[in-house]
């Protein structure tokens, strides 16, 4: 385990990042540890270097002072890399993480094979947030510190719900629970509630769907074509790929949407059976063994195709 206070004592200029397009546990655990960083180090300079997450999380200590732009010209004394399995994964903040004397990474994907000086990664882990949950000392804690390490686990988990949650994980969110903020209403908000279109493009994405092998598996796409006819990004349709799980039968999951012509994000979500970690990472992506995603290039139908032939092995593998 990393003694965080240890490891930025004296520094007076302090970066932290994640992952380009930011999630609940990226977002969560960046602007806890920026909240906590601050608390034990009143004088230093701390900045989240990040893409502007979604304002779903504006309620969140620091969002309003998150620097989307990364073209911070001076050196960084530490370098916090934050819920990102790759140093590509970073985007633009890459060069500021490079450049910094000392990086450190702390994640808990599968696929992160440790790429800073220090590394901590706990594929155990519901999130990165309970991570730094562990790592944090109580008395540079507070209320807005645990509101957004809540955020993170909550996202991560979808709700407590996944297999990520392990004894450890329930017993860190009763200890965050003890501060004073409203758990439902972060929940409800942030994980369940959507806007009409949200909805439309939800609705739109389970009609047309498609079932195969069999009905192991589901998919849905959205194209650039549809995603500008709703004026939507890729924050409108988060959730997508855990309603397709849910579909009775199904193994496994995808959902992809259209970054450029002819180039697919692609999410996977797995009921067990099938590790969709190791399908991602042959195609440059990477995740946990139940939920990961990449980017792939083709038709819709050449994604997959190419994502089958790994599934169905995994499959038959299993039944064998």
């Amino acid at each position: 385990m990393i003694d965080i206070i240890k490891e930025t004592e004296g520094a007076e200029r302090i970066a932290i990042m994640g992952h380009v397009r930011p999630d609940g546990d990226c977002t969560g655990s960046c602007l806890a540890l920026r909240r906590y960083l601050k608390n034990a180090f009143p004088k230093a300079c701390v900045t989240v270097f990040l893409e502007q997450p979604s304002e779903l999380f504006s309620y969140l200590d620091g969002y309003d002072e998150i620097d989307p732009s990364f073209l911070e010209k001076e050196r960084q004394d530490v370098c916090f890399s934050l819920d990102s399995s790759t140093p590509d994964r970073l985007g633009d903040g890459l060069r500021i993480f490079k450049d910094a004397p000392k990086t450190i990474c702390i994640d808990h994907h599968i696929s992160n094979n440790g790429f800073a000086q220090i590394n901590f990664i706990d594929p155990d882990a519901s999130s990165t947030c309970e991570l730094l949950a562990l790592m944090f000392e109580k008395k540079y804690m507070d209320t807005e510190t645990a509101k957004a390490l809540f955020t993170g686990i909550v996202h991560d988990s979808g709700v407590f719900q996944y297999s990520c949650m392990s004894k450890r994980s329930f017993e860190i969110v009763g200890e965050l629970s003890e501060y004073d903020f409203d758990r439902t209403k972060i929940i409800d908000e942030t994980f369940y509630q959507k806007t009409y279109v949200q909805n439309q493009i939800l609705g739109r994405s389970l009609l047309e769907s498609i079932l195969f092998m069999d009905g192991k598996c589901i998919a849905s796409s959205v194209d650039r074509k549809i995603m500008d006819f709703y004026n939507i990004t890729y924050k409108d349709m988060d959730g997508i790929v855990n309603q397709l799980r849910v579909t009775k039968g199904v193994e496994v999951a995808i959902f992809m949407y259209e970054l450029h012509r002819r180039e697919y994000k692609v999410s996977m979500r797995s009921n067990g059976k099938v590790d969709v970690a190791k399908i991602a990472s042959i195609f440059g992506g990477g995740g946990h063994v139940r939920a990961a995603g990449c980017t792939m290039n083709g038709t819709v139908y050449d994604v997959l195709n190419n994502l089958s032939l790994h599934i169905e092995e995994q499959l038959r593998e299993y039944d064998d």
